[in-house]
């Protein structure tokens, strides 16, 4: 029998150490004009370091300018480097580590805001821009195989410990494992097999890259959150090759689709208000009328990833992040009981960036975040707990 871990105790992942098993996990931070780092965006990942988390990961670093949902996102690039240096900097400072997340945002790309044709498996219609989602062409394909690792070695050369690929959301490589968006006849379609492809090679392509001179993890997604879609599953195989293929050193899990249900990720309220009010017209309208059609409220609860990601702890050995309700050191625990090496945290930490030192002095400290998830909306202005900064 092994020791259940203690969560604040000291961990290897892959050729790093982290200070504890808590990492803030990757959302959004809408700090980044010009798609660069500002002094806003390192605030936002110092705040948590020097509150306590064993690392903080940056989102989104879109390996290629088609690949970010909007024009206000990094793309990695030299020009992106000085700035995210600033960062890693400030992050180590606090003694915690920096992971960089590197995706294609694919179908979830909005070419109305970036300028670029969105891409997926299959050609489609795109909810967010209202515009055509075009196939990916096999070049596509390669080309953006390819960026993975360009935008990995940018990562090293900025000061990153780790690297975290986007496999879910029904981004690029999320939307090709989908049945219901990939409905491709070639080597990428039809078959599980075939539909992984895009993953396992983008995986293989960044350990290549990187070698064990900073760690990789992978946010796979378990669930669509929509009929027809990726499920469970499928999901447990996909994380078996990943394991058997050794390209990464730990898959954080995580479901919902960003294109098709965003809200099947963020238990809780659906701030259907919050959202027209940031949007232009017509979409300000548009979610109004029908936002409640698109934007569905799911009763929150504690580790509510907890069931599907059992399923795949017991399928793999390899190191897993258990995302989705990890507020408090009970919370921790029981992850840390149920076989999970690390947690992941999002919105607590928006509210509360020092919520980790205070759960270490005091185990029994409770989050003050509500779910009301008021939070989501206010990427477009600077990612924040509208009830601790309402402006």
């Amino acid at each position: 029998m092994t020791a259940q871990p203690d969560v604040l105790a000291p961990a290897r992942l892959g050729p790093i150490t982290l200070r504890n098993r808590i990492i803030k996990a990757a959302t959004f931070e809408g700090r980044t004009p010009g798609a660069l780092v500002s002094d806003d965006l390192i605030e936002y990942h110092r705040a948590p370091s020097a509150g306590g988390v064993g690392m903080t990961t940056v989102a989104y670093c879109a390996v290629a300018p088609e690949g970010r949902t909007e024009d206000g996102q990094i793309w990695m690039r030299p020009e992106a480097v000085p700035g995210l240096r600033r960062l890693t900097d400030a992050v180590h400072a606090e003694g915690a580590a920096a992971s960089a997340q590197l995706g294609h945002a694919g179908p979830v790309g909005n070419q109305r805001l970036t300028g670029h044709r969105a891409l997926a498996p299959s050609r489609s219609f795109s909810p967010l821009s209202m515009r055509p989602i075009h196939a990916a062409t096999v070049d596509d394909i390669e080309r953006i195989r390819r960026a993975h690792g360009t935008a990995a070695e940018l990562a090293i050369e900025s000061g990153f410990d780790a690297v975290e690929i986007h496999f879910g959301h029904n981004y690029f490589a999320s939307s090709f494992l989908s049945p219901k968006l990939n409905h491709r006849k070639d080597d990428y379609g039809g078959s599980l097999a075939n539909r992984a492809r895009v993953v396992r090679e983008v995986a293989r392509t960044v350990r290549d890259t990187v070698g064990d001179r900073i760690a990789v993890l992978a946010k796979l997604s378990m669930d669509d959150g929509v009929p027809g879609g990726f499920w469970l599953d499928e999901a447990i195989q996909v994380a078996k090759w990943l394991e058997e293929d050794g390209s990464l050193d730990a898959i954080e899990l995580t479901i919902g689709s960003s294109l098709l249900n965003p809200m099947y990720l963020f238990k809780g309220d659906a701030p259907i208000h919050e959202f027209a009010g940031v949007m232009p017209q017509p979409l300000k309208t548009g979610i109004k009328l029908v936002g409640s059609k698109f934007l569905h409220a799911y009763p929150y609860r504690d580790l509510f990833m907890l069931e599907d990601a059992r399923q795949i702890r017991a399928a793999v050995s390899m190191p897993l992040v258990l995302l989705g309700g990890v507020t408090d050191r009970a919370g921790m625990d029981t992850a840390m009981a149920e076989g999970f090496e690390f947690v992941a945290m999002a919105r607590a930490l928006l509210r509360e960036p020092d919520l980790v030192n205070r759960i270490a002095k005091e185990p029994d400290t409770r989050s003050l975040c509500i779910h009301c998830n008021k939070c989501m909306p206010t990427i477009y202005t600077g990612a924040r707990c509208v009830l601790v900064d309402p402006v």
